[in-house]
């Protein structure tokens, strides 16, 4: 059995937006309040984090979660790197491995050059950066496959860990991936608002590729105020398609 928690489901903004006084950001509805995307697969006793943006430390408070075993990074954006620094409780004890990309190891060095110096002052965020590319990968034991996709111009990486895969700011899927998503038990992507972007899926985009792979449960993520109040877009939603929202936890 695995479990899958949205920790956030929202842009890089957040939902509520600051300053947005429209029907989404005022809503009351918990489900309208999103916080930055990332989620946490849980496979027999191993937690394995996907993204760890900068409402990390929030996230974890809500969530409870006292024990992280690996990190996978799907791109260098501050929005999915940004609370890195706030993985010190996680690393008390030993240090805590991140599987991401060269180029995102890079940035990740520049960014926090205090976690990879040899003499190291106490109490900072133990790291191990572990590069990888396209090739399937261990993570705490666990089999990971990357899924490659294009954030506009930027290659990104997404996962697929057992029957379920979660991809984040693609806008697309190179033809060689889709193979990758066969036989899915559950799908999570993401679809950023029902009007184009440059660099991200709209909702009938996101539907096309749930679509053609046929998974059996297929869930949106990465949702902005544009996309609409998430019961009235529910609603509207094919069977089998649902709107992801923080706190929602799947059994896979």
């Amino acid at each position: 059995m695995m479990h899958i928690q949205f920790l956030g489901t929202g842009t890089s903004t957040g939902v509520p937006q600051i300053g947005c006084r429209c029907e989404v950001c005022t809503s009351r509805n918990e489900k309208d309040r999103r916080l930055r995307s990332s989620v946490l697969f849980t496979v027999g006793n191993k937690n394995i984090l996907i993204d760890c943006g900068p409402d990390f430390r929030q996230q974890m408070l809500r969530s409870e979660v006292e024990r992280i075993d690996a990190i996978l990074l799907t791109h260098a954006h501050y929005d999915h790197t940004g609370g890195i620094d706030d993985l010190r409780p996680y690393t008390a004890r030993s240090p805590l491995p991140i599987y991401l990309e060269p180029d995102v190891a890079r940035d990740i060095r520049l960014r926090l050059p205090y976690c990879f110096w040899e003499k190291r002052y106490p109490g900072i965020p133990n790291l191990t950066l572990t590069e990888i590319g396209e090739s399937p990968f261990t993570a705490a034991g666990i089999s990971v496959i990357p899924i490659r996709a294009m954030h506009f111009e930027l290659p990104v990486l997404g996962f697929r860990i057992g029957q379920a895969a979660y991809i984040t700011d693609m806008l697309t899927l190179p033809e060689s991936e889709y193979e990758k998503l066969n036989d899915l038990d559950v799908l999570v992507i993401n679809a950023l608002r029902q009007t184009p972007h440059i660099s991200h899926q709209t909702l009938e985009s996101a539907l096309r590729v749930i679509d053609r792979t046929a998974p059996r449960r297929a869930y949106l993520t990465h949702i902005s105020h544009q996309m609409g109040l998430h019961d009235a877009v529910s609603a509207q939603l094919p069977d089998g398609v649902s709107l992801a929202y923080d706190g929602l936890v799947l059994d896979v």
